[in-house]
C-alpha cells in the first residue's frame, strides 16, 4: 500500500479495468471505453436506470453506475439467463448487482492506495424526469463506455476522510481532479 494520491489518469485506468472485466467475465459482453472527464458538483442524473453504492475508509466517496433502461434489460437478460423486456424487479437487481461488482472490482485497486475500504449496500433508482443532485464541493470523475450500441457510465467521487490526514504529519490530503 501507498500513500500516494493516484492521478486522474490511475483512477481512470482501474475505473476502465474494473467495468471491461466484468461485462466480459459476467456478461461475455464488451465493454469499450469512451470519453471521460470531470464534473463539478451540481446538477446530476435525470433519467434511465441508476446504481449507487458508498466507498468509506480513509478516503470516503460514492459510486454512480447508469445506463438506459435497454440496456439494464439486456444486462439482466443475460446474467439471468431470462428475457426482460421492461424494467422489473429483476433489472433493477441485476444492475445493483452490476454496480456492486464494478465498484467491488475497482475498490480492489484502491485499496493498494488507500489501504482497507468497504462498500455501502448499493441502491437503485430508475425513472423519467426524475432530478439528482450532487452535493459538496468535490468534482466527480466521469468515465463513459459504449456497451451493446448503448452508453453505459461510471461516476466517481473520493475525498479523504477526518482521519485520513497524511501519517504523522496533521496535514489532510486533497485529492485534486485536474
Amino acid at each position: 500500500m501507498t500513500s500516494a494520491t493516484p492521478t486522474r489518469e490511475e483512477i481512470v485506468s482501474w475505473v476502465h479495468q474494473a467495468t471491461s472485466d466484468v461485462f466480459q467475465m459476467m456478461l461475455g459482453m464488451e465493454a469499450s471505453a469512451a470519453e471521460h472527464f470531470i464534473e463539478e458538483p451540481g446538477k446530476g442524473l435525470t433519467m434511465g436506470v441508476i446504481g449507487i453504492i458508498g466507498l468509506v475508509g480513509e478516503w470516503t466517496g460514492t459510486a454512480v453506475v447508469s445506463c438506459s433502461s435497454p440496456l439494464a434489460c439486456k444486462i439482466a437478460n443475460t446474467l439471468f439467463m431470462q428475457e426482460y423486456s421492461s424494467v422489473t424487479d429483476e433489472v433493477l437487481d441485476a444492475v445493483a448487482e452490476m454496480t456492486n461488482m464494478i465498484i467491488g472490482n475497482l475498490k480492489n485497486s484502491l485499496e493498494e492506495r488507500f489501504g482497507q475500504m468497504g462498500l455501502s449496500i448499493p441502491a437503485v433508482v430508475f425513472g423519467r424526469n426524475f432530478a439528482t443532485r450532487r452535493s459538496g464541493k468535490e468534482s466527480w470523475y466521469v468515465i463513459k463506455f459504449q456497451v451493446d450500441g448503448e452508453r453505459f457510465d461510471v461516476q466517481l467521487c473520493l475525498t479523504p476522510t477526518q482521519t485520513g490526514a497524511a501519517a504523522n504529519t496533521g496535514i489532510p490530503r486533497i485529492m485534486t481532479l485536474s
